[in-house]
């Protein structure tokens, strides 16, 4: 096992959970965590699997970065409504030659921990995984879990895979974490936005589990229509996504069992929704490149009118 230390900067469902199967595959792992914090640091983590109910008694608990030490890879699992904390909370636990993990859902992710701590630092970790908080300090997993890694380049040109990300998918894969790795960073957030934006964006707006979304041919035929808007969009920067990709997140939400969106989630607790992230920047990336998306647009419109504490 590799002697790399690793830190969480935001202890929701999905850093909880990553963080935690490091934490069981004997890492040292760093959690920031705000309201759950004492309730951890007296209880520690629970995560529920499906292979059974884990229990981590002894956690690094932290409060503030300011008592996090050097950590080499930060996974950064905040929901980007929060990104205007990461001058705040990035930089302190990085180590000089640390790795800021971007483990968030949108476009231009990346781009703003570059900003911080240098384009050279920062590593793409889109994860596909249903994964819900249900108290606190408590995880449950519902399916999935694949992360797919890739390195950061501000060009969004391919680049070949580096002996760093090939290191810390080693660690990943040995905390039985499925990994997948990505030549194409930019290809594929494009890729995780087919399925996050008409699935985060159908959840809140017709109240509705992915099951139910499924199922209904009216609610399934306007999902297929979203993800062909992101996919031309994404063509317009030449990142080509296949007929097949579409049918396979076709299928997979059939067969994926009954689940709340993070943003659904994200709409009962009354917590600001990551419209800007999921929905603002690709279509003013698409704008850019003079291609229409009347139903994105739409379903932003509606996002930014529900967000309980406004758009963001």
């Amino acid at each position: 096992m590799s002697s790399k230390r690793y830190a969480v900067l935001g202890t929701g469902a999905l850093g909880g959970y990553y963080g935690a199967r490091l934490h069981l595959a004997g890492h040292e792992v760093h959690f920031l965590l705000r309201s759950d914090y004492a309730h951890v640091r007296s209880h520690g983590l629970r995560v529920d699997t499906a292979d059974g109910t884990h229990q981590l008694t002894r956690v690094h608990a932290h409060q503030t970065v300011d008592t996090m030490p050097p950590c080499d890879v930060v996974m950064v699992a905040l929901k980007t409504t929060q990104n205007h904390l990461l001058p705040t909370l990035l930089p302190k636990p990085l180590a000089p030659n640390g790795v800021a993990l971007m483990m968030q859902n949108g476009l231009g992710i990346e781009e703003e921990a570059a900003a911080l701590v240098g384009a050279e630092r920062v590593m793409g970790g889109l994860c596909f995984i249903c994964a819900n908080k249900v108290g606190p300090g408590h995880i449950q997993h519902v399916d999935y879990g694949e992360i797919m890694l890739g390195d950061y380049r501000p060009d969004g040109k391919p680049a070949p895979i580096s002996p760093r990300v090939e290191s810390i998918a080693a660690d990943l894969r040995a905390a039985q974490i499925p990994i997948s790795l990505a030549d194409d960073l930019l290809l594929a957030r494009w890729k995780k936005l087919v399925w996050n934006v008409p699935y985060n964006a159908l959840s809140v707006i017709l109240r509705a589990t992915t099951d139910r979304i499924a199922k209904d041919p009216d609610a399934c035929a306007l999902a297929e229509a979203l993800m062909r808007e992101v996919v031309a969009a994404a063509a317009a920067y030449d990142k080509v996504i296949g007929e097949d990709f579409i049918a396979r997140m076709l299928l997979h939400t059939e067969k994926m069992r009954p689940y709340k969106t993070s943003m659904m989630l994200d709409f009962e607790a009354g917590r600001p929704l990551e419209v800007d992230a999921i929905y603002a920047r690709p279509l003013a990336a698409a704008r850019v490149r003079g291609v229409e998306c009347p139903r994105m647009e739409t379903i932003t419109q509606q996002l930014r009118f529900l967000s309980p504490q406004g758009a963001s």
